[in-house]
């Protein structure tokens, strides 16, 4: 057995990518807090984990768009000493353009992608800067960068902030001794297609990763300590260029002047 790494809490753990996750952490030698809505699902994925592993996995069956179940979740993140690795994961989709969806399906996707993903992070970030040690992995999507791939834009947009706040904490955190990770999949064999509306079956297969393959290259990745993993991309050189030409407009994103294109036309008299 390897040597004991910490306790794992991660959330959508019931299945796909978190079950995923969850499996390989405890081969590691993490004993693992298993978070998702459905409890049969769980106590499942928990029994095959303590069978072929021997780490202690424990469950908490909760729905993240539930304040209440939310709050209980951020409370394990904040007193339980023994959590040194927090795996947001759990997130759903939509099948349609934005403005043909339920707007309150669109909340309750905002609700569980963003702001339980934001208030998770935000539970364990403080207490592991105090520490000095601990490890954050989010799991976003290609579609932060390429959000015009994806039909729905609610979608893309919660990915594109689960981003941009992993590049602020890496930034904020960067002398604490955290490890912050994002995680940019593109399609991944899972039941997120079912769940969301859209079959598996409809996605070119040219284009669709396992996700014991995703997950493995994502941990690949936070081995490697990269900050942004994206799995499919076969040369990061091409991610570092587009870094550079983001971080290159900096310089010119806030002046005094707005730029000579946008200045008043003069009139003639």
């Amino acid at each position: 057995m390897n040597e004991a790494k910490g306790t794992a809490l991660i959330t959508g753990a019931s299945a796909g990518i978190g079950a995923i996750y969850a499996d390989r952490l405890a081969r590691q030698g993490h004993d693992l807090i298993l978070v998702a809505r459905t409890a049969a699902k769980l106590d499942q994925v928990a029994g095959a984990i303590r069978e072929a592993t021997g780490r202690n996995v424990d469950t908490l069956p909760t729905d993240l768009s539930n304040p209440r179940d939310l709050r209980l979740i951020e409370a394990r993140l904040i007193n339980d000493r023994r959590i040194t690795m927090l795996v947001n994961n759990a997130g759903i989709g939509a099948p349609v353009p934005t403005w043909q969806a339920d707007v309150d399906q669109m909340e309750t996707m905002i609700d569980i992608n963003a702001i339980a993903l934001a208030r998770l992070t935000y539970a364990i970030a403080q207490r592991f800067a105090a520490a000095g040690h601990g490890t954050i992995i989010n799991i976003a999507s290609t579609v932060a960068i390429a959000p015009e791939f994806l039909l729905n834009g609610v979608y893309g947009a919660t990915k594109a902030f689960v981003l941009a706040l992993t590049a602020s904490l890496q930034a904020e955190l960067a002398d604490k001794g955290v490890r912050i990770q994002v995680v940019l999949p593109g399609a991944t064999a899972t039941e997120f297609w079912d769940t969301s509306g859209v079959p598996l079956s409809g996605v070119p297969a040219e284009i669709v990763m396992s996700a014991d393959a995703m997950v493995d290259a994502a941990l690949a990745g936070l081995a490697l300590g990269e900050t942004v993993t994206i799995p499919a991309l076969p040369d990061t050189a091409a991610w570092h260029a587009f870094e550079a030409a983001r971080i290159a407009m900096v310089p010119n994103l806030s002046l005094t002047e707005p730029a000579a294109r946008y200045r008043p036309v003069p009139v003639s008299a």
